[in-house]
């Protein structure tokens, strides 16, 4: 049936304003309408440009029928306006169901853009149903409008915080004081933004950097026995774009230390840590590595 039905001839009828059937959903559709010929071209081919529409054609003397209105409607409501369940009664909506072609009921039919997807004939389990609503909204991604007010929605500009704004300003100027300040601020009255922990964290890091010395690869290769330098020198690799040579310094320098020593080591390898995703390979790696150091 998908695609070979001809729905332009319940077009030419008076359509009334959509009619609503229950709590409207996402963007004001409601999920759930019951549709005649009358209201065909506005409930169904004019929805179905912004979502998708399902159409049940069934009849209150067939209990299947009931079942399924029952089932769809559950799973519409959840939906939350994602697609429309239009009911259409076979009984008085003859014409309806002659221009789906049904041979039986209940019939279910996904309309988009006006013209028929997919259908399927009789009751359904509930995951196959599901499956089919879920093929459904994967045809139609991106291919229709959506429902009213949620292109709007995309397009209203994001207001950036003003404080991280500040910040950001401070860090391109080169005053890394004034960004630490801006974003320990923003950390200190909100503990859980991630955003200004992950920056401050970023920009402390980037300060100390300035600080160190070009040579101080080479000054900690020649005296592995200075935990200072080490440390340092992992900093400048890590600056280098190289994090898993600077997680290997670091790890080393634990397995030779003990005590304050291994502790200032193993607190700037976590440190480093930090600036990355947990799930980063060269993280993952360094962080087996270091519990071998350990343990």
């Amino acid at each position: 049936m998908a695609g070979a039905v001809d729905l332009s001839g319940l077009k030419d009828r008076p359509a009334p304003p959509p009619s609503a059937d229950g709590a409207a959903g996402e963007g004001g559709l409601a999920p759930i309408v019951d549709v005649t010929a009358a209201t065909f071209e506005a409930e169904v081919l004019q929805r179905s440009t912004q979502v998708p529409v399902v159409v049940d054609l069934g009849s209150a003397r067939s209990p299947q029928s009931v079942a399924l209105t029952r089932q769809l409607g559950q799973l519409a409501v959840e939906a939350n306006g994602a697609w429309i369940h239009a009911r259409v009664d076979v009984d008085t909506n003859p014409q309806i169901a002659q221009a789906f072609g049904v041979q039986a009921i209940p019939t279910v039919v996904a309309v988009a853009a006006g013209q028929p997807l997919a259908d399927f004939q009789g009751s359904q389990p509930d995951d196959q149903l599901r499956n089919w609503l879920e093929a459904i909204a994967q045809a139609t991604a991106g291919k229709l409008t959506g429902p009213p007010g949620a292109a709007g929605a995309e397009d209203e500009p994001e207001v950036e915080d003003p404080r991280l704004v500040a910040a950001e300003e401070a860090l391109e100027d080169g005053d890394f004081d004034t960004a630490i300040a801006a974003y320990q601020a923003i950390v200190d009255a909100e503990p859980a933004n991630t955003e200004a922990q992950a920056a401050l964290r970023q920009v402390k890091f980037l300060a100390r950097v300035q600080n160190v010395d070009a040579d101080a690869v080479e000054r900690a290769d020649a005296t592995p026995s200075d935990v200072a330098a080490q440390i340092e020198a992992a900093d400048v690799e890590l600056s280098q774009q190289d994090p898993e040579a600077a997680f290997a310094r670091l790890i080393a320098g634990i397995k030779r230390t003990a005590g304050d020593e291994r502790n200032l080591l193993r607190t700037r390898l976590l440190e480093l840590f930090e600036l990355f995703d947990a799930a980063d390979p060269a993280v993952v790696a360094a962080r087996r590595k270091l519990a071998s150091a350990l343990y």
